[in-house]
């Protein structure tokens, strides 16, 4: 089949270059500007594994407004935030046969793809793989060849051929994708995940594997997980994992599949971008509030993230001058 990725960030830009590797045509479709200029500047993107064997894979990439193909699966990956931009711009290319594979981090994507896509279409997806953008056109997959996986469920918990295809074509492609037929419990355990790794590891500005050897890691990981899993039993939401699968999947993913990765999240904050933990942490809170319950170490971290966003951007000059000013009128 021909997938086009809709927002060739580090995770777009690994599962096309993999399909494309596996012999499936594919496109890339990309919002930010720098990116394309790039890879179009150098013929490609420079593709790395574990920071060795750098090389250039041709790609073909497109603005939403450039794109005119018509690919038999999107594969979306744009940060939250972007998603509803991203789509609005790049709808001249949508199709009603068309169907949408979403493996995108946190909560509150579905219904903005639910505007474009028929639910029978859309097929929710998470993703235990670690990836890094580099810079504009350069990316470095984590871990071996083969390593991670994902779970895939569509919205309307009945997978139909389609879905069973790309599930195969995936699969050639080493993404390892495993079918469920519980959609929202599919979706939560990777928020749940996130939740922890990604926002701690964030917090600390440390890999997955330096978190893991931590002799609190344990502690603080099973405190998210609880609060999260209270809030999926109020939801009605029966999660693919018990608690205590849930903090195996958190150990072996940490010191075994990614302990060189740095989240998403970190990768975010670091390069002064806004995070998602609105669309993780907050919405595991949020989600709680609605059943009268408070995760409140979840909204502890949110705001705490927050808080580190707002000291990253805070303007030390602008405040020294002020105090300057209030200082010559006394």
């Amino acid at each position: 089949m021909k997938y086009a990725v809709l927002g060739a960030g580090a995770m777009g830009l690994r599962y096309g270059v993999l399909l494309q590797e596996a012999g499936f045509d594919v496109d890339f479709v990309e919002i930010w500007q720098p990116q394309i200029d790039k890879i179009r500047e150098q013929n490609g993107v420079f593709v790395s594994r574990d920071h060795k064997n750098k090389h250039l894979v041709p790609v073909n990439i497109y603005s939403p407004e450039e794109y005119t193909g018509d690919p038999d699966v999107w594969v979306v990956f744009t940060k939250q935030m972007q998603l509803a931009d991203a789509l609005k711009r790049t709808a001249h290319a949508f199709k009603p046969s068309q169907y949408v594979v979403s493996p995108m981090n946190g909560m509150g994507h579905i219904d903005k793809l639910n505007q474009y896509f028929d639910k029978q279409n859309l097929i929710g997806a998470t993703a235990l793989i670690g990836t890094v953008l580099n810079g504009p056109g350069d990316v470095d997959f984590i871990g071996a060849k083969g390593a991670g996986s994902m779970n895939m469920a569509n919205e309307t918990e009945k997978p139909d051929k389609m879905t069973k295809k790309i599930q195969d074509e995936f699969t050639q492609a080493n993404l390892n994708p495993n079918l469920t037929t519980n959609f929202m419990g599919t979706l939560m355990a990777k928020v749940i995940f996130n939740s922890v790794v990604n926002t701690l590891c964030t917090m600390f500005e440390i890999q997955m594997g330096e978190f893991i050897q931590s002799p609190v890691a344990e502690k603080l990981s099973r405190q998210l997980i609880d609060e999260a899993f209270d809030v999926c039993e109020r939801a009605g939401i029966t999660l693919l994992n018990t608690r205590e699968e849930e903090w195996e999947s958190v150990q072996f993913v940490s010191s075994v599949s990614n302990p060189l990765h740095y989240p998403s999240m970190y990768q975010d904050m670091s390069k002064g971008r806004n995070t998602e933990v609105d669309y993780i942490n907050g919405y595991i809170y949020d989600l709680g509030l609605k059943y009268h319950y408070e995760a409140k170490t979840h909204d502890f971290l949110r705001n705490l993230v927050h808080l580190a966003e707002f000291s990253r951007d805070f303007d030390v000059e602008a405040l020294e001058k002020k105090v300057q000013a209030l200082e010559l009128s006394k």
